[in-house]
């Protein structure tokens, strides 16, 4: 009866970390819709524009630099009701923002929240996966992570356009949801407290042994937060001028077509080989850079829905591909640190895709801007899929000679 009880008991701590991972990117996405909204009303240009957003990774890299392993020693769920109560005081400070310097507020408050809460999240979906299939955590924080970004699209979008206080309500919605959220994960189970290591913060290390692997997975996994930068901070920007409307609720479907790429990619392929995954996120993700470049030039909006669909799958792939390959060699004491690095260094390309985008987009227009960013972005998918086809190779020639 105790193993039931136990194994139930993981199965909700399973669960409700998938929540918070999806509440996390649900706080990322959710001005998204809004940008063009903020840049009109108070006259704001691109490089504000795309600096707000990068105010989150950057943030967020502060955060993981210094409570980055934190959860190995207060706890997954400790360190996951930190983060989600951070990410609720957020949504009030967007929902009541006189001025954009609240919204560089409630940016660093989301990126701090997300540094408490996402490796904790992601770690305990490892250690409490009661399946036999291994690769069920790996998946479903991709199909997560997507979920949350798609319903932030599409409800700040519909909320934005038809609410009768369309840039606050969208943002409250994302606290109260917070509140749900803190209520599910603080009636989880306590973690098991056996050799907890003493926290204080650490410089950033790979142990011993994992370093190629943690270079493959931090490449595949920092392509797909690159190309996801471009999408969450010019993403509304393109969308608007290509569908020529103003409807938010239109930019919003038109932007979550991509998240939905995302998470059903995650679920089809879930038992795809990992290095497989890799490489093809890679190549997805340089077609998709390949159409978006394409589109620029064409205004199509039916080229823009290929992005989103390629790019998507992409995303979802390497992003699944990286965590997959981290999460199989990382050892349970510095797990926490471990995936932190991984989201560190990931995030230091999203921040830099992001900040270069929007500086490029207010000097020289956002069409020359995507023009520069997609093969600078482009070298790291070829970066990304050949550093793991190496890594393969290597692989199967160490197990063919143990044979």
């Amino acid at each position: 009866m105790a193993q039931t009880i136990t194994r139930s008991s993981r199965r909700g701590s399973f669960w409700a970390s998938a929540a918070v991972l999806a509440l996390c990117l649900w706080s990322s996405g959710a001005p998204s819709v809004l940008y063009p909204t903020y840049a009109a009303e108070w006259h704001l240009t691109s490089t504000v524009i795309t600096t707000i957003f990068a105010t989150y990774p950057v943030v967020l890299l502060g955060g993981l630099l210094v409570v980055g392993n934190i959860s190995d020693s207060i706890g997954r769920r400790q360190a996951m009701l930190i983060g989600i109560g951070l990410i609720l005081v957020s949504g009030v400070i967007f929902a009541f923002a006189p001025n954009v310097g609240w919204l560089y507020a409630g940016r660093a408050l989301q990126g701090m929240g997300t540094a408490f809460a996402l490796g904790a999240a992601s770690a305990s979906l490892v250690e409490n996966n009661t399946s036999s299939n291994a690769r069920l955590a790996s998946s479903l924080t991709t199909a997560s992570t997507a979920l949350g970004l798609t319903l932030a699209l599409l409800v700040s979008g519909t909320l934005a356009q038809y609410a009768v206080w369309p840039q606050g309500l969208s943002f409250l919605v994302l606290s109260v949801l917070s509140a749900v959220v803190f209520a599910v994960v603080f009636v989880m189970p306590a973690d098991a407290e056996d050799a907890r290591p003493a926290w204080r913060p650490q410089p950033i290390r790979v142990p011993r042994g994992t370093v190629r692997v943690f270079v493959a997975a931090t490449l595949s996994v920092s392509l797909a937060y690159s190309v996801g930068a471009v999408f969450l901070s010019l993403g509304a920007s393109i969308a608007r001028d290509l569908a020529e409307t103003t409807d938010l609720l239109v930019v919003g479907l038109l932007l979550a077509v991509s998240s939905v790429m995302i998470g059903a990619t995650a679920i089809a392929l879930q038992r795809i080989h990992t290095h497989i995954a890799v490489i093809l996120g890679a190549l997805l993700s340089l077609a998709g850079l390949t159409v978006l470049e394409i589109m620029t030039r064409s205004g199509s909006i039916g080229l823009f829905l290929v992005w989103c669909v390629v790019g998507g799958a992409g995303y979802s792939l390497a992003f699944m591909g990286g965590l997959q390959l981290i999460g199989r060699t990382s050892l349970l004491a510095h797990r926490g640190a471990t995936l932190s690095a991984l989201y560190l260094f990931s995030y230091v390309f999203q921040a830099l895709t992001a900040i270069g985008a929007g500086a490029l987009a207010t000097a020289l227009g956002l069409a020359a801007s995507i023009e520069i960013i997609v093969p600078l972005v482009g070298v790291l998918a070829l970066a990304s899929g050949v550093f793991a086809a190496v890594d393969w190779h290597r692989r199967t020639r160490s197990t063919a000679a143990v044979a």
